[in-house]
């Protein structure tokens, strides 16, 4: 389910929408601030949540693989 940010033309508000996909399409939601219908998408960065994580681990310390 992807998270959009929005933007409040009217009162300048940013706030986030979680949309299902099984939800009728909304092109612009109302904003939960001043309840005004001037709102638009904005463009945001990518965010990664979950992945795996590396570490890296070296001979020469004591807590290393070798002993």
């Amino acid at each position: 389910m992807p998270i959009y940010e929005y933007h409040c033309d009217d009162c300048g508000k940013e706030f986030e929408k979680l949309v299902r996909f099984s939800d009728p399409v909304v092109n612009s939601p109302d904003c939960p601030n001043c309840q005004s219908t001037n709102t638009h998408k904005r463009i945001s960065s990518v965010a990664v949540i979950g992945g795996s994580q590396t570490q890296s681990s070296s001979s020469c310390s004591s807590s290393g693989p070798f002993t």
